[in-house]
């Protein structure tokens, strides 16, 4: 596959719009597969910090 020129790349035959919104929607659920996880196990972390305080002063 050749293209005369970046904007033709872009437009990819006029199913650019469906072809990068389908790169951005897989590239966002990725995005999520990697954050989400680090975040709760962050969370988790911070709540059990929590609850050993909390039990050190009782």
């Amino acid at each position: 596959m050749s293209f005369a020129s970046f904007g033709e790349f872009l437009a990819m035959g006029n199913h650019g719009l469906y072809v990068w919104s389908a790169y951005a929607i897989s590239l966002a659920v990725l995005g999520l597969n990697v954050a989400l996880p680090i975040m709760a196990r962050r969370r988790y972390l911070q709540d059990e910090a929590r609850r050993l305080r909390r039990e050190e002063s009782k």
